[in-house]
Parts: C-alpha cells; sequence; structure tokens
C-alpha cells in the first residue's frame, strides 16, 4: 500500500503506508505535509512505526519539532498504532498524549477506524 489520501466521512486524510520512509524530524514532517497538502488533505495519519524512538522521548525534542510543523501549515497529525510500550516507560508522555487527544491538532489512535470516529465527533 503506499501513502494516498482517503475519504474519512468528508476529511480528506493522507494516510501513510507502514512500511514508508521513517518520520525522523521536522524535515521529513514538511516533506509529508507537502505530500498530503498537494493532494488536498487537512490531516495525516502515521503509523507509530513510521516515528522512530526519538519521538517518544520527549526530552530529545523531536516530538515538538514535528507536532510544531503541523501546527504552523494547519494540518493535522494522527499517529495510529500501540504505543503502550512507550506510555508505560514515561509519565511525561502519557500525560502529552492524554492532552493532544482532547485537542484538534494530535492525537494518537489505535488504528484508522478510531480515526474515522473522532473525525466524525463520536
Amino acid at each position: 500500500m503506499a501513502d494516498a489520501v482517503e475519504d474519512f466521512g468528508g476529511t480528506p486524510v493522507f494516510v501513510c503506508d507502514p512500511a514508508g520512509e521513517p518520520v525522523r524530524g521536522e524535515q521529513d514532517a514538511t516533506d509529508l505535509i507537502g505530500n498530503a497538502y498537494y493532494q488536498g488533505a487537512s490531516w495525516v495519519a502515521v503509523p507509530a512505526e513510521r516515528l522512530g524512538d526519538d519521538f517518544f522521548r520527549l526530552s530529545t525534542k523531536v516530538a515538538g519539532g514535528i507536532v510544531q510543523k503541523f501546527a504552523n501549515y494547519r494540518m493535522g497529525l494522527a499517529v495510529l498504532g500501540d504505543i503502550d510500550r512507550h506510555v508505560a516507560g514515561s509519565t511525561a508522555l502519557r500525560d502529552f498524549v492524554v492532552e493532544s487527544n482532547r485537542g484538534r491538532q494530535l492525537w494518537f489512535l489505535r488504528d484508522a477506524e478510531a480515526l474515522r470516529g473522532k473525525l466524525a465527533g463520536e
């Protein structure tokens, strides 16, 4: 499966292939945003496995840089997949995930169906 835009109940979402290139930093985020924007998406769904461990260690500031790029371009970011092992090892990350999921910019969700529901307001 290649990266592609899918309609999630009226919201165009750029869904990233789990086997795609890793998202390691701000330049990779900018590239994703550009591709998504070009294809008319307003959200990007990135499988958690495409994000390196540094993303989940908040002290590295990798997550902050990537999330800020998405915010600057007013593009939503959904991290899809199981991040339990990362959350279990960090209270700060757990709090970040909880707060992010309350907002409208960054969500951490189990799968694409959970994203569909969240976008639909469920």
